[in-house]
């Protein structure tokens, strides 16, 4: 075969190939306008096909002209643009599968926050629905004629644990929230841990006993004050205990063990002399609640700290919780820089292990002064005869209130809103009340303006009347408001009326 033939032979067949080239790009372009978005770079898309027909002219221009080397070079030249060219196609093709990836997860991402938005409020359905149920069944009971005096105290007795249950719900709901959009804020100051844990025991030993559980605590510290949220220990310490009596049949057991690991005054673990001081004056302390409870599967115990979660057995023996505690629970514990683990098999109990470290303290800077110790029935004698201002805008709210002050043997006085209150401060004669409790959103004039214009009136025994902020703003931003605005103390609704009674004993 001679060159000539060959080079005829390519001309030919190139040229072919060329055509084939040109309509395949033609379906690749429609394609792509159609799938994709080009509408910045449009042209692009347009130059391939232009050399492409160049090079079919180019190749046609040798076969009928000659001149196969300037026709060459210009292919040659042209081939280089058309790689060019390719490679940006192929870079912004690249760029729209990115975009089309991020798309997706994008969506997906929607998806599942759509599955568990339906999961969140399937839960919640129930859950509200559920003790809800129980105050409209029992108050519906407890107004048919015939009830005894012993039926209508066990119809209050179970629309009052309804309603804790409820508003225990209520809570979880808004921490949780709090904390997935970061709004949670600690507050950290000196505190004594003997006296939480002691008041932890209070709360629950009645539980306990009314459940033949045997409830122990035990404590191993060297440094008992220590800097910490006293809250934020106080839920921790609730959620844990609370559990552990929740899955804890009669007659079983729950152990509350806390110690000192390690840091400022820490015993070693063979318990022989004292480790080095914690030069930073942190120490590590450790809590410890066993129970001898139905215990988890293995599966359940690593999805025990996410929101919502409650194991299939859990159900079935008829025990409800909201499913947020131990979400909660973790949370405040790594907010604190501690860790928290579970160790649990089914009907072998359960061990929660929460490590937190903490700077030590000293006992006077844990007082914040004399506890107030009338936290008993015989307490309401010695608020006999207090004064006490009222400032409530629902009438609703000022009834129960009035009913709770009366029971504890006070005489109040009633006003709508703050303007109202800080006008009968002014009429009064040198302190007209031992005390005022002070909504907070009201008409006319708002419970914060109103303390703030009662804090400065010239006459000193008005301007000094104790101030107690009796509301349903009860996060730590609004307890700070309520100090910023001069308020002596802070009650949150519902109200327990153990909590103002404790806080208007602070004041008789």
């Amino acid at each position: 075969m001679t060159g000539e033939v060959l080079i005829d032979i390519l001309i030919y067949a190139g040229s072919a190939l060329m055509i084939w080239n040109i309509v395949r790009y033609l379906q690749f372009q429609k394609f792509a306008l159609a799938h994709g978005k080009w509408e910045d770079s449009g042209l692009l898309l347009r130059i391939p096909l232009i050399l492409l027909i160049l090079f079919l002219a180019g190749y046609l221009a040798v076969g009928f002209f000659g001149r196969p080397d300037l026709i060459i070079a210009g292919i040659l030249f042209g081939g280089s643009v058309f790689v060019f060219v390719i490679l940006k196609i192929m870079r912004s093709i690249a760029q729209h599968i990115r975009d089309h990836e991020e798309l997706h997860y994008k969506l997906m991402e929607a998806q599942r926050a759509s599955e568990a938005k339906t999961f969140f409020l399937s839960n919640m359905s129930h859950d509200i629905r559920t003790p809800l149920n129980a105050v409209i069944g029992y108050t519906s009971l407890a107004k048919q004629e015939g009830a005894s005096p012993d039926q209508m105290r066990g119809y209050i007795d179970k629309i009052e644990s309804s309603s804790n249950y409820l508003l225990e719900l209520i809570n979880d709901i808004l921490e949780m929230s709090r904390i997935e959009s970061g709004k949670l804020e600690l507050t950290a100051k000196a505190e004594d841990l003997g006296e939480i844990m002691a008041e932890s025991e209070d709360l629950f030993r009645n539980q306990m006993e009314e459940k033949s559980i045997r409830f122990e605590t035990e404590m191993d510290v060297t440094d008992r004050f220590v800097v910490c949220d006293r809250k934020a220990v106080n839920r921790i310490l609730l959620n844990l205990i609370s559990n552990a009596w929740k899955f804890t049949p009669e007659g079983g057991s729950v152990t509350v063990e806390l110690k000192q690991v390690s840091g400022t005054g820490a015993q070693p673990a063979d318990g022989h002399g004292t480790q080095p001081a914690d030069q930073s004056g942190r120490a590590v302390y450790q809590l410890q609640v066993r129970d001898t409870g139905i215990g988890m599967t293995k599966e359940f115990s690593e999805k025990i700290f996410e929101a919502f979660e409650r194991e299939r057995t859990a159900t079935d023996s008829g025990i409800h919780g909201t499913g947020l505690g131990m979400a909660i629970t973790k949370n405040l514990v790594e907010r604190m820089d501690g860790e928290i683990s579970v160790d649990t098999a089914p009907g072998k109990g359960t061990t929660f292990i929460v490590k937190l470290p903490f700077e030590t303290a000293t006992a006077p800077e844990a007082a914040d002064g004399p506890l107030c110790k009338c936290g008993d029935a015989a307490a309401a004698k010695d608020l006999t005869g207090m004064r006490v201002l009222l400032v409530e805008d629902i009438e609703i709210n000022r009834e129960i209130a009035g009913r709770l002050l009366e029971a504890m043997g006070i005489i109040y006085d009633t006003a709508d809103n703050g303007l109202e209150a800080l006008r009968k401060v002014e009429a009064g004669e040198g302190a007209p009340y031992d005390a005022i409790l002070m909504d907070i959103q009201m008409p006319v004039m708002g419970g914060y303006e109103a303390a703030e214009q009662i804090r400065a009136l010239e006459d000193p025994g008005k301007a000094s009347i104790p101030i107690i902020a009796l509301t349903a703003n009860a996060f730590a931003e609004d307890i700070r408001a309520a100090e910023d605005a001069g308020m002596s103390d802070h009650v949150a609704k519902p109200v327990d009326p153990r909590d103002l009674q404790r806080a208007l004993c602070r004041f008789r």
